[in-house]
């Protein structure tokens, strides 16, 4: 039971106002919802599933956005930081393709892109840093140097995708970054 008669009305507007893609149109329409006061009950959960319109012989691909806030104080909020962090995969994702298709050019972009998205997401820093030095970059050693610093862990993956064949770098940036 909503919390007011302008409850509906609020959200049909955030939507039809807003741009982009489907996933965030809804995110504002929901937020619009909250702003009218929402649920009588109050906020405790949240969830978005948007899928294709028409079903694929690749089940797994047709979810496009399953994200679920339980039992949070304000999950709308958390919906939108995982629809950000969402993006940003989807983002990492296409990097990883890039990376597929021999295209490091396009790789590192799509890296850059998650990374601007989510600066402090340390699988965005990485890759994006990773593949900078990988592109023969100068700034990618030092992001990766630095990037080092109190994670040994993320050291030792380095040096098994080097050895896997799967980060591609001059022996001497590899030497220099104790891979």
């Amino acid at each position: 039971m909503m919390a007011s008669p302008s409850v509906w009305p609020a959200m049909a507007e955030a939507y039809e106002r807003a741009g982009g893609p489907l996933a965030e149109r809804l995110l504002k329409a929901l937020a619009a919802g909250q702003a009218e006061g929402g649920d009588l009950r109050g906020q405790q959960s949240a969830a978005l599933l948007v899928v294709r319109t028409a079903a694929s012989q690749r089940p797994w691909e047709d979810r496009l956005v399953d994200l679920r806030v339980e039992d949070h104080p304000r999950p709308l909020e958390e919906l939108a930081r995982l629809l950000v962090v969402h993006r940003c995969y989807e983002l990492m994702n296409r990097g990883d393709l890039a990376l597929e298709r021999s295209q490091p050019q396009r790789a590192v972009a799509e890296y850059g892109q998650a990374l601007a998205l989510c600066p402090r997401n340390p699988e965005a820093r990485f890759w994006h840093a990773a593949n900078l030095a990988a592109a023969g970059r100068p700034e990618g050693a030092g992001r990766l140097r630095r990037f080092f610093r109190g994670r040994p862990a993320w050291k030792a993956l380095a040096r098994r995708l080097r050895e896997l064949g799967l980060l591609d770098l001059e022996p001497e940036t590899a030497r220099r970054l104790g891979l």
